[in-house]
């Protein structure tokens, strides 16, 4: 076989499903590949944000690697902003580049697409990667993709590969998995006994799980593990839509100053704090009520623990609840919970439409046909999905870039063949919306969800004087039928119901709701996260 060849079956058999990509002159070599092998299917989009985004939602959502082909700087440079979101929120995407060859390398003059120099790409990507490779020896190369796809999956973070453009046809042996790292018993088993000797004595021990659990394909087991333990569990707002479908002790989601009193004092009053595969970052603990002192919790995650004042280094997320689940033994400890109620009964009638509204309509369709997987965007519409019944989510919640909702949810329906409902603004719309246009050629049919309060509410609550925050009303409603789906524009809480039931009864067309809500309208959660954090900062 040839390089690409043994590259493209390395990628299948470490997870990956699909590639996304966006095809360039230095790229075409290996997309031709890709096309005429059938190894993997080929989804190409519009713009490298977008499949950058797709690849990354792909990945949440197969808890397997995305993939994500462009061409040579034009192309790789143009999605450094989608990868970086990856890896800040721990998606393993894996980055195919196409890059110059051998001979134009060494022809003394500047090459098109180049920046700074021909490697400045290959250091770009060295800051939002957690490895990288170019392939540029063929003899080397199974080797070489062995550790990038194994450090993929191991950190869970994206890698970068470079493809030079002759190389794509040079043999090449088949890549042979690289073996896993052992893990050291006794430092595991040493951690194990301090875990649960902390939450023994702990009077109100809660766990946190964070998305590591996802990404590590851990949720059956942890829910298994709360189980045994007689735990609560809670979610941070990056974590929302985990556990979904599993028997687990869930209580809701900790959001701080915008979560539900009694979620945020379970968590705030906790003296055994477990936060597992919990990424520490502002958007789940800077709004907290009353101010964690993390020096007391339970930290597992990036391949380590942390208890207190010191660190089991090298302990898989994975070896750890594998090693507390046969410690914890069969025996199911009893635990009430208090289930989090949802706002349901969505009042039809000619009132104009605030989010809450939408997440009633939502959850009453859940109640009526069934749950369906949600992407979101940034802004109130990520807000008034915590306001939605708890279903499988993907969402840029701590890296917070915006553009993500259209392309994640195609990403949702390319690896796991659901119908996808995708929560948007109309500025991030503005960005990625019109990746819908490809949905068509591949049969896609996301339930899109269009909140057009022609502004940017959301920094519009923070700076409430600048006029920038203006966008204007767009049309797009009128723009889904020449991209091949149906649009609709609600402006009360009855015709958003007949439209939401209109758009489940209809199939093989993407269908687009464009809501029309009230400026300086906002959800009742964001609401209360702006309060929260105006309050914090007046301190």
């Amino acid at each position: 076989m040839n390089l690409v060849e043994s590259l493209l079956h390395a990628l299948k058999e470490h997870g990956a499903r699909q590639i996304f990509g966006l095809p360039g002159d230095f790229a075409l070599p290996y997309f031709r590949i890709i096309e005429e092998s059938g190894i993997l299917p080929l989804y190409t989009l519009s713009h490298e944000p977008g499949i950058g985004f797709a690849a990354d939602a792909a990945a949440r959502m197969s808890c397997g690697l995305g993939v994500a082909a462009v061409t040579y700087g034009a192309g790789a440079l143009n999605m450094v902003n989608a990868v970086a979101a990856a890896y800040a929120e721990k998606s393993p995407v894996v980055v195919l580049s196409g890059g110059p060859g051998k001979r134009e390398s060494n022809c003394g003059l500047l090459l098109h697409h180049q920046a700074k120099t021909l490697d400045s790409q290959l250091e770009i990507y060295r800051e939002i990667t957690c490895d990288q490779v170019r392939l540029d020896d063929a003899a080397r190369a199974p080797t070489d993709i062995a550790r990038v796809l194994a450090s993929c999956l191991r950190h869970s973070e994206p890698v970068y590969i470079e493809i030079p453009r002759d190389m794509v046809q040079e043999p090449c042996e088949p890549v042979v998995r690289a073996a896993p790292r052992p893990v050291d018993t006794d430092a595991l088993e040493a951690c194990v006994d301090e875990i649960l000797a902390r939450l023994e004595v702990a009077k109100s021990p809660v766990l946190m799980a964070g998305v590591e659990v996802r990404r590590y394909g851990l949720e059956e087991k942890v829910a298994e593990l709360s189980r045994h333990l007689g735990v609560p569990v809670v979610t941070g707002f990056m974590g929302r839509g985990l556990l979904t479908d599993c028997d687990a002790p869930l209580v809701g989601t900790y959001m701080g100053v915008a979560g539900l009193p009694e979620v945020t004092q379970l968590v705030e009053n906790s003296d055994g704090l477990f936060l597992l595969g919990e990424i520490i970052s502002d958007t789940n603990f800077a709004v907290s009520e009353k101010r964690i002192d993390l020096r007391k919790t339970i930290q597992a995650h990036n391949g380590r623990v942390t208890l207190g004042y010191h660190t089991y280094a090298d302990i898989p997320l994975a070896a750890l609840v594998d090693g507390m689940l046969q410690r914890v033994g069969k025996a199911q400890a009893s635990f009430t919970v208090a289930k989090q109620i949802y706002p349901k009964g969505l009042i039809c009638d000619d009132e104009t439409i605030t989010p809450t509204d939408i997440a009633k309509a939502v959850n009453d369709l859940f109640a009526r046909h069934g749950r369906l997987p949600i992407a979101s965007d940034m802004g109130d519409c990520l807000f008034t999905a915590m306001e939605i019944e708890q279903t499988a989510l993907v969402a840029p919640g701590y890296y917070a870039t915006m553009g993500y909702g259209v392309p994640g949810g195609l990403g949702i329906q390319a690896t796991s063949g659901q119908r996808p409902l995708i929560l948007v603004g109309d500025g991030a719309f503005q960005m990625t919306g019109w990746e819908l246009g490809n949905c068509r050629r591949y049969g896609w049919d996301p339930i899109v969800l269009l909140f057009n309060n022609a502004s940017w509410e959301m920094l519009r609550t923070f700076q409430p004087e600048s006029g920038f925050n203006d966008l204007g009303h767009w049309g797009f409603a009128e723009m889904a039928g020449p991209l091949g789906g149906d649009g609709v524009r609600v402006k009360t809480r009855a015709e958003l119901q007949l439209a939401l039931e209109k758009a489940v009864a209809t199939r093989g067309r993407f269908q687009l709701i464009e809501i029309a809500i009230p400026r300086g309208v906002l959800s009742d959660t964001l609401a209360r996260f702006v309060a929260g954090v105006k309050r914090i900062s007046a301190k």
